[in-house]
């Protein structure tokens, strides 16, 4: 691999000796991952199930190698019922080491396309309340679908800068992730276009990003909170020193120890501007040390002195008067949705529940779980609301196995034939739903969303 002359003078000086063993890795193929969602199953119950020749990943307890050569996980149909993400294992990372417990409030701050959103929802299991945005509303648009195949319903996709996000929630989360917009060093391998980016950015302007975001993230985090630092870069300006300025932000904040893949390397003081030992605590990941790409990763938490905020209210709702369709539909899911959480937007309904913050005035692509559409005298569920349900929490169900060539045929939407009751049915591989259909004397009228479709 051609490297700029620049980037090659900065790694020389980074690794020394190292260098050619760094440079003589991006010959090789990249690693491959994927990773499980462990609150539609656990990992001993995918591996009962699995199809693919699969090899752990250390780092991560529900992260697993593939081989593209031989397995296409995306082709799948476990991949559509949401049962794994696939993703490059370093950047499994972030996600896995930062501590979420069940009940938190938690922002994902750069979030698209939603591999870290995803594991985040996982670990909180509906519990609490995850915010995930991303300044792109167009990136934000892959976030949602992500959100939604992984059956999501305990959160909300904004897309705001950062300091609009610091002026509504000060001091109110209990876990940040921010997975910072980088110059992308660690990616090269995966990525040609990352180096012509490189060429044309360089490192400044990414960290001046951060120290923007940070600033803004550091008002957010409450008294006691936690917060990751990650970036996909080797660039100490981006690393190190960017640690440096949010520690100088707040007396508060300190570096926490977490436990490191053996092959990991800690954070180097010596490329800092402080000297400051504790940035060992930082991880470093080299390509040419592990399998998988470059990344760098922090982990700070912000003492718990001083006042806590949180002034942001509750989402407000209004009483909502819900039609015998939508009525009808909704007494036939057997998950809790409590009827006086429901919001009507445009004909849609959606379920919000009591844990969603006021967002009023903020950019949002999505508040909650999207139930279906309201028609004159008719329910329409949306797909969201068939990823969100478990297999046995509808009253009719159409499950195919996965080596049953029907199935193939519903991830493409075409008609297919099924046995139950006519009407509306809930379509499983496995016991894993997919999406919705319509039975009418066997056959099965394809709802499944055409944009989520399997192509040829």
């Amino acid at each position: 691999m051609n490297l700029p002359k620049t980037f090659e003078e900065n790694m020389r000086g980074l690794l020394g000796d190292d260098f050619d063993n760094y440079k003589n890795c991006l010959d090789e193929p990249m690693h491959h991952g994927i990773r499980i969602n462990t609150s539609k199953i656990s990992v001993e119950d995918f591996l009962k199930i699995n199809p693919f020749l699969l090899k752990k990943v250390p780092w991560c307890d529900n992260g697993f190698y593939f081989d593209e050569n031989i397995d296409k996980p995306s082709k799948h149909p476990y991949y559509y019922a949401g049962l794994y993400y696939i993703q490059e294992p370093s950047a499994m990372t972030p996600a896995s080491v930062i501590p979420i417990e069940e009940g938190d409030r938690v922002l994902d701050v750069c979030a698209a396309p939603g591999g870290k959103s995803t594991e985040l929802a996982a670990k909180l299991n509906g519990t609490g309340v995850l915010i995930s945005n991303d300044i792109s509303a167009s990136r934000a648009k892959a976030l949602l679908k992500n959100l939604e195949v992984f059956g999501v319903d305990n959160y909300i996709i904004t897309s705001e800068n950062t300091h609009k996000l610091a002026e509504r929630f000060e001091g109110y989360f209990d876990k940040i992730l921010v997975d910072a917009p980088c110059s992308g060093e660690g990616m090269f391998r995966k990525s040609s276009s990352m180096i012509t980016a490189w060429e044309n950015n360089g490192n400044q302007l990414f960290a001046d990003m951060q120290r923007n975001i940070l600033s803004d993230v550091a008002v957010m985090l409450k008294p006691g909170g936690v917060m990751l630092y990650s970036t996909c870069t080797f660039s100490p300006l981006e690393n190190e020193k960017s640690i440096e300025y949010l520690l100088s932000l707040d007396d508060r904040f300190e570096l926490l120890d977490f436990d490191k893949y053996e092959f990991f390397d800690n954070g180097h003081p010596e490329w800092g501007d402080t000297d400051n030992m504790e940035l060992k605590k930082c991880a470093r990941l080299w390509p040419h040390k592990i399998e998988g790409e470059g990344h760098f990763v922090a982990l700070i938490k912000k003492k718990d002195e001083g006042e806590v905020y949180a002034h942001c209210g509750s989402y407000g709702l209004k009483k909502v008067k819900l039609d015998e369709a939508a009525k009808d539909f909704l007494n036939r899911i057997k998950k809790n949705i409590n009827l006086d959480r429901l919001e009507i937007n445009n004909d849609k309904l959606y379920y919000i529940k009591d844990t969603l913050p006021d967002v009023k005035g903020l950019r949002t692509l999505r508040n909650g779980l999207y139930l279906g559409d309201i028609k004159k005298n008719r329910f329409e569920p949306s797909q969201s609301l068939a990823m969100a349900l478990k297999c046995d929490e509808f009253d009719n169900v159409v499950d195919i196995s996965s080596k049953d060539e029907r199935v193939i045929k519903y991830l493409k939407g075409e008609t297919i034939e099924a046995c139950g009751k006519d009407g509306w049915a809930l379509i499983c591989v496995d016991s894993y739903p997919l999406g919705w259909g319509k039975l009418n004397n066997g056959t099965l009228k394809n709802k499944y969303l055409t944009g989520w479709r399997l192509m040829s």
